[in-house]
């Protein structure tokens, strides 16, 4: 079974380093998509380890994404893991979702930071509950963690998944997708490390309205 790593960045070139090697134990590969970086994350992502599929243009979270999917899909991926590139996620529990798709028989697997025992900031909290919220009455789908960015997909749920957001309301188009398409899924618990970095590379509130009114032309469309 061939894993396959998925790693969005952008201006990520302080850590992304240490987020590669970490990921390379547990994975047969790893796909950085530098995402218009001005920095030296490609660079430094490709000496870590990683293979490297660069946006001349900043072109948001989603459309990192759908090229890092495409790609993963293009060299074989049997199951493809999504993570953080700001070094939020743990690579060692990626088992964990390699596990539950053998175990459960799943197309798909979301991390949930409120099934585990991540402490998480309040205010963030409270984004992630309105989001849970928003996803369900617009997509019809309930999670405990609708934002989350540490997936798995086997290749046939990725195969069927059609991205067509750009930013960060990806996160909830990917249940849009499963919630459609009927992908089997399961959530499982996974651990989130809050530092001042990560804290500061998250969405503000006034791109979470953003997002939000972005989801509802969506919906409508």
């Amino acid at each position: 079974m061939k894993v396959i790593a998925i790693i969005p960045a952008y201006h990520e070139a302080s850590v992304i380093a240490g987020v590669v090697r970490k990921t390379v134990s547990f994975v047969d590969e790893v796909v950085v998509v530098d995402d218009g970086s001005e920095d030296r994350t490609g660079e430094t992502a490709r000496a870590a380890g990683a293979r490297v599929y660069t946006h001349v243009l900043n072109r948001g979270l989603g459309a990192a994404l759908s090229t890092g999917m495409a790609a993963a899909l293009k060299r074989g991926a049997d199951v493809i893991i999504t993570l953080d590139a700001d070094g939020q996620h743990d690579p060692v529990e990626i088992p964990n979702f390699v596990r539950a798709i053998n175990e459960k028989k799943v197309d798909a697997v979301i991390g949930s930071r409120f099934l585990g025992k991540t402490e998480m900031p309040a205010l963030r909290r409270v984004y992630n509950r309105i989001g849970n919220l928003l996803t369900y009455l617009l997509f019809g789908i309930r999670t405990t963690d609708s934002q989350s960015g540490f997936r798995a997909f086997t290749r046939r749920g990725a195969q069927r998944l059609e991205l067509k957001t750009n930013r960060m309301e990806v996160s909830s188009e990917f249940l849009k997708e499963i919630h459609d398409k009927q992908i089997s899924f399961c959530e499982i618990p996974c651990s989130v490390k809050y530092t001042d970095y990560s804290m500061s590379k998250g969405q503000s509130f006034g791109v979470g309205i953003s997002t939000a009114f972005k989801l509802v032309l969506r919906r409508l469309m």
